[in-house]
């Protein structure tokens, strides 16, 4: 995979799109939900919501409480997954998601999320998008992002190697795990782009894919 020093052309054979923030704005639910968590357990919503982007339930509240057990976080995000599953009120695509998932039928790819099988079928429906044949949710790994765990699982279930991936994310989480899987990252809204992706969109109305013959992939960032 090769990119220029200021990528404006990527070459991939696969491409790993993380949901939340990336095809999915749910700003306005997890603002909600995490903000209530907040006020119940006396933090500060603004400080917990530096922290919750990208990342599984459990793995910010370990962050956010380090002290809780690890049980009652657990038992905590299942509570917040209904509630959040429940909620879609305001959750639309990222400008320019259905365009871009449209541009990727029959080419590789996968959706590599924090959110589970529900919450992820829930938005996604809540949007207006089409699910990726391959999916990566929550119960499909062990480690929440920054652990690359979910990105190489993606890749290896396309039978790509990591390396000739492009991960698309909005989180410092999400792009933390796509760089240690040894991918290049696009950052795409506002939050990316404080964490250095390789290339950084305001939206997916910026990037357009080229399936070249030799089973490549050029993606141009506008």
């Amino acid at each position: 995979m090769t990119a220029t020093a200021a990528p404006t052309v990527l070459t991939t054979r696969a491409l790993l799109l993380d949901m939340d923030g990336t095809l999915v704005n749910s700003d306005a639910v997890v603002e909600r939900i995490w903000r209530r968590w907040a006020e119940r357990h006396g933090l500060d919503g603004d400080e917990v919501m530096k922290v919750v982007h990208g990342r599984q339930g459990h793995a910010s509240m370990a962050v956010l409480l380090p002290d809780r057990p690890v049980e009652q976080n657990f038992a905590d995000n299942a509570r917040m997954l209904a509630e959040e599953t429940a909620d879609t009120d305001g959750v639309v695509e990222i400008p320019g998601a259905a365009d871009f998932l449209a541009s990727l039928r029959g080419l590789p790819h996968a959706l590599v999320t924090s959110a589970d099988v529900a919450l992820s079928t829930a938005r996604m429906g809540a949007a207006g998008l089409p699910l990726p044949e391959v999916r990566v949710t929550a119960e499909s790994v062990g480690a929440s992002k920054p652990d690359p765990e979910g990105f190489l699982k993606g890749a290896a279930e396309l039978g790509v190697d990591p390396a000739d991936c492009v991960v698309f994310e909005d989180s410092g989480a999400g792009i933390a795990a796509g760089r240690a899987a040894g991918a290049l990252v696009v950052g795409v809204g506002p939050r990316a782009g404080l964490h250095e992706p390789d290339a950084a969109v305001p939206d997916l109305t910026r990037v357009r894919v080229e399936a070249v013959g030799d089973g490549t992939i050029r993606l141009h960032i506008d």
